[in-house]
């Protein structure tokens, strides 16, 4: 595909390249935003600022990889109340910074999926190494999504009853049995199945088993023990 930069329509004007991670900073203390977007960009890393959680769940943001370092005291709601907030959407990982770290409130975080918990004053090295992890977990979670896009769509594109071929195919029923509990000839059902492989683009009915896994697609068993 075509490679160019684009312009971020974000707070300040920011250029990166295609697919280059971005950092957001969300931190009421204006002296730790800038040393942390230097620091970041002395590592070639993109970093947006916002001075409350308010500020960041109201910015536009790009579909790029990215990373959320969150203070824990925010003017607006606590750090952990927005993490709780944005729990249900494709939020980036969040590296919490705090100069008021306890127990309780680490462990909370790092139950919800934060990637990591660092008090100040923290080595840059070790909010880097968290920064990196952060947008490696990112990438991952990325990757899955656009996987079950493309499935979904190929999914989509079954008729009703290649939908229905579907399941019983990757419950490992013979042909036969299939047909039969469609109440379809064993000729139709391998039509059916044959297209369901092609439409789903599956190289083998252990590929198949898997989209329909990942697809969350039940699995209907025939109940029948005899022959079909």
């Amino acid at each position: 595909g075509r490679r160019s930069s684009s312009t971020l329509p974000i707070e300040s004007e920011l250029v990166v390249t295609e697919n280059a991670p971005i950092v957001y900073i969300v931190d009421d203390d204006e002296r730790i935003r800038e040393a942390l977007s230097d620091l970041l960009e002395s590592h070639s890393m993109p970093a947006v600022t916002f001075g409350s959680a308010g500020a960041y769940i109201g910015a536009s943001k790009p579909d790029l990889p990215a990373c959320l370092v969150l203070d824990i005291e925010l003017p607006d709601i606590n750090g952990l109340e927005l993490q709780a907030q944005i729990a249900d959407g494709d939020h980036p990982p969040i590296v919490f910074i705090t100069g008021h770290g306890d127990i309780p409130s680490s462990v909370r975080a790092l139950k919800r999926g934060a990637v990591d918990f660092l008090t100040k004053p923290f080595s840059d090295s070790d909010l880097m190494t968290a920064i990196r992890s952060a947008i490696a977990r990112d990438k991952a979670a990325r990757a899955v999504r656009a996987e079950l896009s493309v499935l979904n769509q190929r999914y989509l594109g079954l008729t009703p009853r290649e939908r229905e071929v579907m399941p019983l195919v990757v419950s490992g029923l013979l042909n036969k049995q299939a047909a039969a509990e469609l109440k379809i000839s064993e000729v139709t059902l391998q039509i059916h199945r044959r297209n369901v492989m092609q439409k789903m683009e599956a190289t083998s009915l252990a590929e198949l088993v898997r989209f329909a896994e990942k697809l969350q697609i039940p699995v209907r068993r025939s109940r029948r023990t005899g022959s079909a």
